[in-house]
């Protein structure tokens, strides 16, 4: 009787495999009502939801701390209460700068030339004469008035300013010109500050984004050559708001009080620093009489470039930048869960923006509060999602990820009992071609979920136009620039970001409805496409009876990033013999991730389930990413704790997958090797305990 029993389940999990392997978590009896729920869900759809909210908030720019950003704010409650969500507003207190102040640049000598800092109104588009519309600025530029001589430094990368060390080229008391591209903005004024420059310029380079490329806007995608991109140069080594490290910037006139840092004991820029489009830049270029740039330097001007401009050639750059406390609302909505209230899945974008914010965020914004009405159409005929959904707007991204930080270090151990993922769609409907990263737990989700949605005008699946001719898509990992930073490698609770992406006048004045329907979708079809792919992967999270965590594909991964990093250090360190604790903690791992799979599967497909085991399970799997936080955090800043995956702390957008020995091999360092050996292998057997915990729940009763 057991080998026919063992037969038969055999045979119902091959078949639960192939059949449902989209469905990984649910029990065979609910395997039906969940796929008429999708379906239900897909048919459901309004589609011209998502362009009615996108034109609203799009309509004017709004920028973090105005009162056109507040008027979004009460949109996007109004919109989730009316969908019937429980809404709450987070307000917080933080420093920055709200506007950008006074700013001049201009060529002094040889001859006295002023230079556009802003991009141009065009008639074609209505868009670019709002006068709202600000000069392009960095957030958090020191203030000050500097008239001197110029040098160029490439991306200014932290390898750019070690070449010009290595070539004997001095910044110091110069005015540092670098373009956008290879690093965060903020690093560039960081490592010129650092080496004594008196101000910094960044410019589009149109070898980069320009006329070197294709078509400029109003015609093309492209920069033209009066765009100019914006953005923070916050770079302390954690994230939020500059003066409260690790604690909520909760409202100064609250009951609860924080203590905040000095702002002269931050590390915000104290000279000034401001963006150019490639038009001005091209003033300076044209009057540089130094030698020409090394290989790899010269971009898309018709000029030689050159490293120092000489001593006739003299720029003034002038940037008076107030910081200040500005109060930020975070918008959060709770569709409360029927069974497992207390098991938070929570999906978010921000909606603060540079100009109208068309593209980035807020056509990820605006697809969420679709997502809402639908889910809440839904909940109210009686589909309530067996775990709360959560979905958030934030505040204060474009300055430095400020209001999903400060929200995260406010509710940190909620969220760290709680949270079973967070799923960001900053930017997510920019274009047509639907993408992700994610954490390893989190990858099938991403993809499996895709099988489900066509895309417009098409009979291909995003599944398969992101796989291609490949088995599955391939997913990138996650790194710095946007919102799910803190519930990742703060936190450790599994995250992803993702959405469709395309064209992009990214952080100028022209991400516009104008350029959105042009260029980005001119259809709005893309909205509700990608709606539909995140309402599946936001449903079968809530309502699968095991949280559907892809256990088996950490070892996987770790295994290829292990690969990888021993190769990058026997490039310096021939000797190496490798992370002979992690390989065997790996395999441990691997085995009872695949055994828990097999595991789950027969209990599914027999329904052999019961309260106590679901509960068991589940917990384990809520505390499994936990497993990889160390308490001290990162050599390179102690508020990213995650030893899994942190940003690149020298270029600020990058991932680093095992941060503390990319951090090693970054300063071409074997000291600490055969500690860190150690260490990731004791997180590697916390994560199979973890599992070895959920294989016990599972086999005794």
């Amino acid at each position: 009787m057991k080998i026919a029993l063992s037969f038969f389940l055999s045979i119902l999990v091959c078949f639960v495999t192939n059949a449902q392997e989209t469905l990984f978590g649910f029990v065979q009896n609910e395997l039906a009502s969940q796929q008429t729920l999708e379906q239900q869900f897909l048919d459901g759809t309004d589609f011209s939801r998502f362009k009615t909210h996108l034109q609203t908030l799009s309509a004017v720019p709004h920028v973090v701390g105005s009162a056109a950003n507040e008027r979004v704010r009460a949109y996007i409650e109004k919109s989730m209460k009316d969908a019937g969500w429980e809404v709450k507003s987070h307000p917080y207190d933080v420093y920055l700068p709200k506007d950008p102040g006074e700013s001049v640049v201009e060529i002094v000598t040889p001859r006295r030339i002023p230079l556009n800092q802003q991009e141009d109104v065009l008639e074609v588009n209505p868009y670019s004469s709002h006068p709202d519309l600000k000069k392009g600025w960095n957030a958090y530029s020191g203030s000050g008035d500097v008239t001197a001589e110029v040098v160029y430094a490439n991306y200014g990368t932290k390898a750019d300013f070690e070449k010009l060390d290595d070539l004997g080229v001095s910044v110091k008391g110069k005015i540092v010109l670098a373009r956008y591209g290879g690093n965060f903005r903020g690093y560039k004024a960081k490592f010129a500050e650092q080496r004594g420059a008196a101000a910094v310029l960044i410019y589009t380079d149109p070898g980069d984004s320009g006329y070197a490329k294709g078509l400029v806007f109003p015609e093309g995608i492209y920069y033209s050559e009066s765009s100019v991109q914006r953005g923070s140069l916050m770079t302390e080594n954690f994230t939020g708001d500059p003066l409260t490290p690790f604690e909520p910037a909760l409202p100064l006139d609250g009951d609860k009080k924080v203590t905040r840092l000095d702002p002269t004991a931050t590390q915000l820029p104290t000279i000034p620093v401001t963006s150019i489009p490639y038009g001005s830049a091209k003033e300076i270029f044209a009057a540089m009489e130094g030698k020409p740039v090394p290989s790899g330097w010269q971009g898309g001007l018709p000029y030689t470039y050159r490293l120092e401009g000489g001593d006739k050639l003299t720029v003034r750059v002038m940037v008076e930048q107030k910081r200040d406390f500005v109060r930020i609302n975070n918008v959060v909505g709770t569709l409360v869960g029927s069974e497992y209230p207390d098991e938070w899945i929570i999906l978010g974008c921000h909606y603060d923006a540079w100009s109208f914010g068309a593209t980035d965020p807020n056509s990820g914004t605006a697809m969420l509060l679709s997502l809402s009405e639908s889910l809440g159409k839904l909940a109210q005929q009686g589909h309530k999602p067996k775990r709360s959904i959560l979905i958030a707007h934030w505040d204060g991204e474009e300055h430095g990820v400020i209001g999903s930080t400060e929200w995260v270090e406010q509710f940190k151990d909620e969220l760290s009992a709680k949270a079973v993922a967070y799923m960001n769609f900053d930017a997510g409907v920019s274009g047509k071609t639907v993408r992700g990263s994610s954490s390893p737990t989190l990858k099938h989700l991403m993809a499996d979920a895709g099988r489900e949605v066509t895309l417009p005008e098409s009979e291909e699946t995003i599944f398969e136009n992101w796989a291609g001719t490949n088995k599955e898509p391939i997913m990138g990992n996650l790194g710095g620039g946007s919102d799910h930073i803190a519930f990742y490698m703060h936190l450790g609770i599994p995250s992803l970001s993702g959405g469709a992406g395309g064209p992009t006048l990214y952080h100028t004045n022209y991400d516009d409805l104008y350029f959105y329907e042009k260029f980005a979708d001119p259809s709005f079809k893309m909205g509700g496409i990608v709606e539909q792919w995140v309402g599946i992967m936001a449903l079968r999270l809530a309502n699968a009876t095991i949280i559907p965590y892809q256990v088996t594909r950490y070892a996987t991964d770790l295994r290829s990033h292990f690969e990888a990093a021993e190769k990058q250090i026997k490039t310096y360190e021939s000797s190496f013999k490798g992370f002979k604790a992690v390989a065997e903690a790996l395999k441990t791992l691997e085995s009872e991730s695949d055994h828990f799979n097999r595991l789950i599967l027969e209990k599914s497909a027999a329904n052999g389930l019961s309260g106590k085991q679901v509960r068991t399970v589940n917990r384990s799997l809520l505390d499994w990413e936990k497993s990889f936080l160390l308490n001290e955090g990162m050599p390179f800043g102690p508020w990213y704790r995650s030893l899994y995956a942190s940003t690149d702390p020298f270029s600020g957008y990058a991932s680093w997958v095992l941060p503390a020995i990319q951090y090693e091999i970054e300063l071409k360092s074997t000291g600490k090797l055969s500690q860190l050996d150690s260490t990731y292998a004791n997180a590697i057997r916390q994560l199979t305990s973890s599992i070895e915990k959920a294989v016990k729940a599972l086999t005794n009763e």
